[in-house]
């Protein structure tokens, strides 16, 4: 979505036709794909018999072998895309580094916590589950939506690096203290957990490490071989739709792992989808409104909306199935994550353009084909 406003946003050029009339199919139907995805994924995991354990035959580190692969299929084209020479001028921008870490690691987790306690009193597997989704700070899918929403993508790079070195620093001392530390606190019921730290080294490594060295190699000598305009006219539309693609494979291995989970449980996964609903909505509105607020210009107001709003689901369920067992509520609630996080962060990208229309008048980082669509 976002390569094809981009390229209708060139100076000098008018956008004479709706925004999605442009898209191209996979694309414009985005939200259905993902749907049917998710669908699919569903009936598979009910109906083959095996299926989760011929997935998890091979893992990396604690994750399916086939959702890496998805996942390092999704995140390589958009790392592909950052122009690193730039990077420079967004770790200048104080504003934004503070107040993405403020979101991220301070009220993103709180808020987690209040809502599980809150919603989910009397179902303390789930709600440990939750509170460890909280933790987990997204370092995967969030370039997807940032991309989609046309937010800034050297910002994001960069919040997605310093999430990445906080990730590894902090997640299993935020998790002793908000499992353990603050219900004591607050005189409510604790839960211990030990987090392998290697773990959660190993998943960063992995699932941002590796695509983000085969972007900047590939954009490095791309560019040094054949010039900028060739890089980012041609050869980048090519691989393009490999990240939605990869989005989509994910998407279908995470749910076929854990579907006959979700399905024998509606009711639960009502209980859990709440919090959720209320978190991503919560964090990503507030987030908006802050970046508005300081000022950040529609591409960083954006960017840091859904890098506060989105979770490392990959890592919480890995956490969650490696501390608690793979049958336990709290991995079910790690599960019920992305159930609920990507239709609603698909829905909010296309909050986030109307906002861009609405709120952003004249401001230079929003496309012509967004502030002219209908």
């Amino acid at each position: 979505m976002s390569d094809a406003i981009r390229e209708t946003a060139r100076p000098g050029t008018t956008v004479e036709a709706p925004v999605l009339q442009r898209l191209s199919t996979l694309d414009r139907f985005l939200a259905v794909w993902i749907i049917a995805a998710m669908a699919l994924g569903l009936l598979l995991g009910r109906l083959v018999p095996g299926l989760d354990d011929a997935l998890n035959a091979v893992q990396v580190g604690d994750v399916s072998l086939p959702i890496a692969i998805g996942l390092l299929l999704m995140m390589y084209p958009v790392l592909a895309k950052v122009r690193y020479s730039e990077l420079d001028r967004v770790t200048g921008d104080r504003k934004l580094l503070i107040a993405s870490l403020v979101l991220n690691w301070l009220l993103g987790p709180a808020l987690m916590f209040a809502l599980a306690w809150l919603l989910l009193p009397d179902l303390p597997e789930y709600r440990t589950g939750l509170i460890i989704v909280g933790l987990a700070r997204c370092i995967a899918m969030v370039l997807i939506w940032n991309d989609l929403s046309c937010g800034d993508r050297e910002a994001a790079a960069v919040l997605v690096a310093i999430n990445s070195v906080f990730q590894i620093l902090a997640f299993a001392a935020l998790g002793w203290f908000y499992l353990q530390v603050l219900p004591g606190w607050l005189g409510l019921a604790t839960t211990s957990a030990d987090f392998s730290v290697w773990a959660i080294v190993l998943s960063v490594l992995v699932f941002l490490g590796i695509p983000l060295l085969a972007g900047f190699l590939t954009r490095t000598f791309g560019e040094r071989a054949r010039g900028r305009d060739w890089y980012e006219s041609t050869f980048l539309p090519r691989i393009g739709p490999v990240a939605l693609y990869g989005l989509l494979f994910t998407i279908v291995m995470l749910f076929a792992l854990q579907g006959d989970a979700i399905t024998s449980n509606p009711w639960d996964v009502a209980r859990i989808a709440l919090p959720l609903l209320a978190y991503f909505a919560l964090m990503f509105g507030g987030s908006f409104l802050l970046g508005m607020r300081l000022r950040l210009g529609y591409a960083r107001t954006a960017t840091l909306a859904f890098t506060a709003a989105g979770n490392n689901f990959e890592l919480a369920i890995a956490v969650a199935i490696g501390t608690f067992g793979v049958t336990s509520g709290q991995a079910l609630a790690g599960v019920v994550g992305p159930l609920i996080e990507v239709p609603v962060l698909v829905g909010l990208v296309y909050v986030s353009l109307w906002a861009a229309r609405r709120w952003f008048p004249g401001d230079p980082t929003v496309p012509d084909a967004v502030r002219t669509a209908r």
